[in-house]
């Protein structure tokens, strides 16, 4: 039941910005993707959850084909977007915005999310967007997981947060993944995606440039001259 892209092409109107990519996240596994700014790596989630369309290629999940199906029919398969900047609605407290991360879901269960970040269960009345940066992060990935998704997409999770709360939120990838879930990491600090991942994709220029296993890309040199600083 992986979840894939398949040779790929999207853009905006007439700029193209991804280029036959080809990527696949198995279930219960951290996927990296790491890459340069501007590289197309937001785009590549935009395509991959309906909000940007493909001009070429095809999504790929539990053997359906999800190219060209709406926001809302990609989520309801079990395909989770937790976007750059995070997203909360700012105005509603804790407790709304988990909420409406069940839209679609019979039973409102907020146990399971409280139980991945503790922290936000002594903030559920609090207005989401008065919390700190790495609180609003949490927010937003356990918004995603009350939808209990199959694969969970995550853009730029450390984006503007200090290093210890970037460590604190990465360490509950692993009991994400251990629930069958499958990541998607989007992520500017490469040395801590590959740190957290089993498998990782360079995107560079719209383009895979190297895939293989976390391990494999840490001690490529390429890679550890462009991103890890090595």
């Amino acid at each position: 039941m992986s979840f894939t892209l398949e040779h790929i092409d999207a853009g905006y109107g007439r700029v193209q910005v991804l280029s036959d990519i080809s990527l696949t996240v198995e279930p219960a596994t951290v996927v990296a993707l790491i890459g340069p700014n501007g590289a197309g790596k937001s785009t590549l989630l935009r395509a991959a959850t309906g909000m940007v369309q493909l001009s070429k290629g095809r999504i790929g999940f539990d053997g359906r084909d999800l190219s060209g199906a709406s926001i809302e029919s990609i989520a309801r398969a079990g395909i989770a977007h937790v976007p750059e900047g995070r997203r909360l609605f700012s105005g509603l407290s804790v407790r709304d915005n988990l909420r409406l991360g069940a839209f679609h879901q019979r039973t409102v269960d907020l146990a399971g999310v409280l139980a991945l970040f503790p922290r936000l269960g002594e903030r559920l009345d609090q207005i989401a967007g008065s919390m700190s940066g790495g609180e609003q992060q949490m927010c937003a990935i356990a918004r995603a997981m009350m939808s209990k998704p199959k694969y969970l997409l995550i853009d730029e999770l450390s984006l503007g947060l200090a290093p210890m709360v970037v460590d604190e939120i990465l360490a509950r990838l692993s009991d994400i993944t251990a629930g069958g879930t499958g990541v998607l990491l989007v992520e500017q600090d490469a040395g801590a995606a590959l740190e957290v991942a089993e498998r990782a994709y360079v995107l560079e220029n719209g383009r895979i440039a190297l895939s293989g296993t976390a391990a494999e890309l840490v001690d490529d040199e390429r890679v550890r001259a462009a991103y890890l600083g090595v």
